[in-house]
């Protein structure tokens, strides 16, 4: 009997079919399933990390994860290039590409830094002519590219781009025109020359398939009428987040058409009805059976908030621009995000009201302005953290805090896994004890065992750091800047923190000792990124040289000198690839990163706070 069966293991890559005979006769031997069994069984499995398990088991199951694969996620897209995933996965119809550092929404990487899509677009024409959805997070991405995707696959249906830039309308026109069976179009956060809304009139008249439309961050007019008539045809749409152009009138036309909606993002609510009264308003939202997310809520005033109460009872999410809803009818909701301006008296009304709530996130109105006092204190923190006890994800940004308000937040929501604490003036201690916030995030890190992602803030000295690496067992994600002692800080760190993925450093004192301390710790993080620390171009090298499987970047600015470490991981597990050692000036492009930047000018305490909170931070 022909051990092989399956004609289609006769297409593996050359590299492939070179691996140790002695691993093929092993693999016969442990993985008895035909075939088309085990390829069935693995297309059941849905865990990236389970998946990338089985394909290490023996040759037969890693060809037959291989071949059932249908999605594949790339969390940076210098990890590998594009050949190698064609060659790694033929049948693949859904990617999810990731491109530059989250410190490219700071603007803290040179603008031609790299992460083009098209040179992937054109290696996916050839190998996945049947691509159907692709996914996009801060890469560049050209109105060429967008046509290009457009026109050459012809099944295309869902198109998501997330903090990217490079494009235009002209790019959403391409999209809208050539893609007939298009049933998602994400906008979100990128950096877009916004022409005007006219695209919209760019829907074929044939076209009912769309699910999911979302152009909320887009500030030009849109086309009204082609947007209902778009709506009307679309009788399956479940999302559809519209900018702040569409009036309350408009609004309410929309909700008639489609009660459908699961997820709704709205446009202004401060503006006059031009044809039917509030109670109109309120009964096109209260037919809206499902749907349990809302966002919006443009300068919304106290006149025609009330026309939303009958769809609160369903919420599970609200995202509220300057007002929300009566937090009496929210109790059922698990996440809210807010701007600071609902104060400590509005999350008083959180904490009070949804009992069930697992995700915060509260923004400033206003991080530019650093006369402002107003906005949320540790006060309205503590309320919430009492009323909550489940919550599990904040990102919180205040003006001022206290270890003893951390502690007591600690001790009541001892679950949380996610903590993002944003105090927005660097290097301010506890305002009432005048103390380092050290003794605050230790308790943090003391009670939340289940941490794996943290973000610290204000003055601390090293003690926050021992207390990190002794305590943080389960921590992935560290963002840390403008904090620290000295090395030893980073090195309590390196030295603790088993499950380290992501290390994010800037403005700190850690310099050539810190970072050689992570000798053996680097091969199996993700990446780290430094900036405006006392890393040296000598550090670098000695490092490089150390370990060959990291790659040295050197990126130069008009007032900052970056280098990037780069982290060589491998696509194929059967393959034995030769480690890299290698320093150069300008993106590698058949390379990973794993990022440090070290700068030579100097930056201003308060530029951090408006860098990072000048666009709603985004998780990787």
């Amino acid at each position: 009997m022909d051990p092989n069966p399956n004609p289609k293991r006769a297409k593996a890559v050359d590299r492939v079919d070179s691996v140790d005979n002695e691993v093929s006769t092993e693999s016969t031997r442990m993985c008895p399933f035909p075939d088309e069994v085990l390829e069935r069984v693995l297309s059941l499995v849905g865990s990236h990390k389970d998946r990338s398990s089985v394909s290490l088991v023996c040759k037969d199951w890693y060809n037959a994860e291989r071949w059932s694969r249908r999605h594949v996620f790339i969390g940076n897209c210098y990890s590998v290039s594009p050949e190698i995933v064609a060659a790694r996965f033929p049948r693949i119809r859904s990617v999810t590409l990731k491109g530059k550092p989250r410190f490219s929404d700071f603007n803290l990487v040179p603008e031609d830094w790299g992460a083009d899509v098209f040179p992937w677009l054109g290696v996916f024409s050839t190998a996945y002519p049947f691509l159907e959805e692709l996914r996009l997070k801060r890469m560049a991405v050209s109105d060429e590219s967008l046509e290009f995707l457009a026109k050459n696959f012809q099944g295309f249906k869902a198109l998501s781009l997330l903090s990217c830039d490079g494009f235009s309308t002209d790019g959403l026109k391409a999209i809208a025109t050539h893609c007939k069976n298009l049933t998602e179009l994400d906008i979100q956060e990128n950096g877009i020359d916004d022409l005007g809304g006219h695209w919209l009139s760019c829907f074929p008249e044939s076209l009912s398939s769309l699910e999911i439309l979302n152009f909320a961050t887009l500030n030009s007019e849109v086309s009204f009428d082609a947007l209902e008539k778009l709506v009307s045809r679309c009788k399956s749409l479940r999302v559809l987040k519209v900018n702040r152009n569409v009036s309350l009138d408009q609004l309410q036309k929309l909700l008639l058409l489609a009660p459908q909606l699961m997820e709704l993002g709205t446009g202004t609510f401060m503006q006059e009805l031009v044809s039917d009264p509030v109670t109109e308003l309120k009964k096109a939202f209260s037919n809206c059976k499902k749907l349990v997310t809302l966002s919006g809520l443009w300068d919304a005033t106290p006149l025609y908030l009330p026309v939303i109460y009958p769809a609160c009872a369903h919420i599970f999410g609200v995202l509220g621009s300057t007002n929300v809803p009566s937090y009496d009818e929210l109790n059922r909701t698990f996440w809210v995000q807010l701007l600071d301006t609902v104060g400590d008296k509005g999350l008083e009304a959180v904490g009070s009201c949804c009992p069930l709530l697992e995700e915060l996130r509260v923004f400033p109105a206003d991080p530019f302005d650093q006369e402002i006092f107003l906005g949320v204190t540790e006060s309205g923190f503590v309320s919430v953290s009492r009323g909550c006890p489940k919550l599990r994800y904040v990102l919180y940004f205040c003006r001022q805090m206290t270890n003893a308000a951390v502690a007591t937040i600690a001790r009541n929501c001892p679950d949380f896994t996610h903590f993002r604490l944003c105090i927005m003036n660097p290097g301010q201690p506890d305002y009432l004890t005048k103390e380092p916030m050290d003794e605050g995030f230790g308790a943090i890190v003391k009670t939340c065992t289940k941490l794996q992602r943290l973000a610290v803030s204000g003055l601390l000295t090293d003690r926050t750091f021992e207390y990190v690496g002794k305590y943080a067992k389960n921590l992935e994600t560290l963002s840390v800047a403008f904090a620290g002692s000295s090395d030893l800080g980073m090195e309590y760190v390196l030295g603790g923190c088993p499950k380290l993925r992501k290390l994010e450093v800037r403005d700190c004192p850690f310099g050539n000792a810190a970072l050689l301390s992570g000798l053996t710790k680097y091969e199996s993080m993700r990446s780290l990124w430094m900036s405006a620390c006392n890393v040296t171009m000598n550090g670098c090298k000695a490092l490089a040289k150390e370990k060959p499987r990291l790659n040295v970047e050197v990126m130069k600015e008009e007032v900052a000198m970056m280098v990037t470490l780069t982290k060589f991981t491998c696509i194929e597990p059967w393959l034995d690839h030769e480690g890299m050692h290698r320093l150069s000036f300008s993106p590698s492009e058949s390379n990973p990163r794993l990022w440090i930047s070290h700068r030579n000018g100097n930056l201003n305490m308060g530029d951090f706070s408006k860098m990072a909170s000048s666009k709603q931070a985004s998780d990787e």
